[in-house]
């Protein structure tokens, strides 16, 4: 195929730029920065879009279930990783984990955004508040031990919440 067998194509969304990509879905020229390169080829991003909205499968119910799930193992985890002091940064990714695995299992396996972020912020919360009481006390008495007294916690509570992140947002059907 010459060049002079070829239509000039231009990208639907900059007309300007000049482009011989397609996308694999709805057929319409694409340059390569509005491409997005899938496992079966280049798709314009309205495609993705619209690709992604079917796979948000949580339910209503699932939100306040990954509260409690996550929040209350959490706070378990907390109470057991506070008497670790520096193997904390052991034992959160472990509790992490372990809290991914059953918000999992009680939603289903069924996933979207808001529901990865519910669990995250929901297990960070549930870790940090046995440690805020300590702290508050602590802070109230005047004293500079309670800035110190939040350092593993929240060492834990990071690690912990991060780690239930990256658990859930891998998440494959």
């Amino acid at each position: 195929m010459t060049e002079t067998d070829t239509e000039n194509l231009y990208c639907y969304v900059h007309p300007n730029r000049k482009t011989l990509l397609r996308c694999n879905r709805c057929n319409r020229p694409i340059c390569s920065s509005c491409a997005i390169l899938t496992p079966t080829g280049y798709r314009c991003k309205e495609c993705v879009r619209g690709q992604q909205k079917t796979f948000d499968t949580a339910r209503w119910w699932d939100y306040p279930l990954s509260v409690i799930v996550a929040g209350g193992l959490a706070l378990i985890a907390s109470l057991i990783g506070s008497r670790f002091g520096f193997f904390t940064i052991i034992v959160a990714p472990i509790a992490g984990m372990i809290i991914a695995e059953a918000v999992r299992a009680v939603v289903q396996k069924r996933r979207s955004k808001p529901l990865l972020w519910t669990a995250t912020i929901s297990s960070f919360m549930g870790a940090i508040l046995f440690s805020l009481n300590t702290f508050l006390f602590l802070l109230a008495q005047g004293s500079l031990a309670g800035l110190l007294s939040m350092v593993w916690p929240l060492v834990f509570a990071f690690l912990t919440a991060s780690t239930v992140y990256y658990r859930l947002a891998g998440i494959r059907i």
